[in-house]
């Protein structure tokens, strides 16, 4: 019996192992969560404020969203295509006491309104970062920025580029023609 049960979590384990790591990949984004310490200076450098709202395009366990919320003071709504993401982001925003400020969206970026977006924020491939640019333009107002982590677009100029911790940023409307 013990070892049926070991059996039957082992499984498991291993499911829900595939599901965090296999659903993101088939969207091309893999899960790849990045430090405190680089959050906080992707929203420093996209001087997000109190009030503002704030996008996590591929928002993984809600890391972004529970930075933005409490040290910033920004209203932060995710989406994210993991269903297992989902849920650790779920419940880190549920006991971590940011329900109020903070939204978790499980789904699909590409298909996400983002039109009410301050500041989007992004740590996504090269290959996505290129998918997602047209959209970002259609759907960005002026005056907001977009702060990507380790990939730039290749066809807008940032505003800012922090090359430590490669950290872009880019107002709306994005400067056209190739970046240098």
């Amino acid at each position: 019996m013990s070892a049926l049960i070991l059996i039957v979590l082992g499984l498991v384990f291993l499911l829900l192992s595939g599901l965090w790591l296999i659903i993101p990949a088939l969207y091309g984004v893999p899960w790849v969560p990045t430090r405190d310490k680089r959050i906080r200076k992707a929203l420093q450098l996209a001087k997000l404020k109190p009030g503002e709202t704030l996008y996590d395009l591929g928002a993984g366990d809600g890391r972004v969203l529970i930075l933005a919320a409490r040290e910033f003071g920004a209203t932060a709504v995710g989406v994210e295509v993991g269903p297992i993401q989902c849920l650790v982001g779920w419940l880190r925003i549920w006991f971590g006491g940011s329900r109020q400020k903070v939204q978790l969206r499980c789904g699909n970026f590409y298909k996400a309104n983002i039109r009410e977006a301050d500041v989007v924020f992004i740590y996504l491939t090269s290959a996505q970062i290129s998918r997602l640019q047209n959209k970002l333009a259609e759907e960005m107002r002026p005056g907001a920025r977009i702060v990507s982590i380790a990939a730039d677009f290749p066809n807008w100029m940032p505003n800012e580029v922090d090359r430590e911790s490669l950290i872009f940023l880019y107002g709306m409307p994005p400067l056209s023609g190739p970046s240098t």
